[in-house]
């Protein structure tokens, strides 16, 4: 039996990849602490036996008529971003995937009222989101898995939770996982104006687009360092108005492996909330509670008619 050993909420932003001489630069001088936070995180936890999967939520991967999880035995090559093709050039990335894990996720998608299949294309593109944690978290730990899962555009809150329960459910019957989960996206996300975005490139907080903004990203980090991920889920309305990257989904689809309002678990912060052109970015990780990630489940919808 397989089970989720940790999770995080954990920030993505092209700043991290660029060179440390580029980063001082754009930051008035000083490093940017996403940059020494998933230092620290590799450290403390990824470094560790205690896992051999990663599966990584990611935001920037979106679908339409469905969720897609990866299935490849390896993925391998070398990423150029479409969106910041200078900044992002010709990553070399090299990875073990989870075939059996992805399979075994898309079997419960019925139960849960949801769709989900494997792609095992090796053409199927990679996306930074996923790339640039792993530069920082799997890269020269060759024995660890990495798997990705892309959000539905067309899905809202109840479809990503349903998909974090087949999550859960996938790997608590592949046997012996101990699997990470990674919920690689921002806070609020609204950038500024291009003529304006060059006045707002270093990480301190005031450069957060909107005081609104800025003000619903403390709340919601208070409350997952207190484990109220029920206040997170309950107030989703509230910080829908602040714009969070991918309308929050990929939180939202870690917080449904983990419970959602039952999970109490407290988040650990690695280094400081930032700023990155308008957004708002936290590092926060969340240990397995003694007693288990879990509540009551929520009772399984029937099955969907195929897509």
């Amino acid at each position: 039996m397989g089970e989720i050993v940790g999770a995080g909420l954990l920030a993505h932003v092209p700043t991290i990849v660029l060179p440390r001489a580029t980063r001082l630069e754009l930051n008035e001088g000083k490093e940017v602490t996403l940059v020494t936070g998933l230092e620290q995180l590799r450290k403390d936890v990824f470094e560790g036996d205690d896992y051999d999967t990663v599966v990584v939520m990611d935001s920037h991967w979106a679908t339409t008529v469905e969720f897609v999880i990866t299935a490849q035995p390896r993925r391998a090559g070398l990423f150029t971003s479409e969106e910041l093709p200078r900044g992002m050039c010709r990553m070399p990335y090299d990875f073990p995937g989870d075939p059996e894990l992805a399979e075994n996720i898309a079997s419960f998608a019925g139960t849960h009222g949801t769709w989900i299949t494997p792609i095992a294309d090796p053409y199927l593109p990679i996306y930074y989101a996923t790339i640039n944690l792993w530069k920082f978290l799997g890269q020269g730990l060759p024995n660890k898995r990495w798997v990705t899962i892309g959000v539905c555009q067309t899905g809202d809150m109840e479809d990503h939770l349903r998909l974090g329960r087949a999550v859960a459910d996938g790997i608590a019957t592949t046997p012996g996982r101990r699997v990470l989960l990674i919920a690689s996206g921002a806070l609020s996300h609204t950038f500024w104006p291009l003529r304006e975005l060059r006045d707002h490139e270093a990480s301190d907080p005031v450069h957060i687009f909107s005081p609104e903004a800025r003000a619903a990203d403390h709340e919601r980090i208070d409350w997952l360092k207190q484990g109220r991920h029920d206040k997170v889920i309950d107030t989703m309305d509230e910080f829908w108005k602040v714009k969070p990257e991918a309308k929050f989904f990929h939180y939202l689809m870690m917080a449904g492996a983990l419970g959602e309002q039952a999970c109490s678990a407290p988040g650990r912060q690695y280094g400081e909330y930032e700023n990155s052109v308008g957004t708002g970015q936290v590092h926060l990780w969340f240990d397995r509670p003694a007693a288990g990630w879990t509540g009551p489940r929520q009772p399984a919808p029937p099955a969907p008619a195929s897509a």
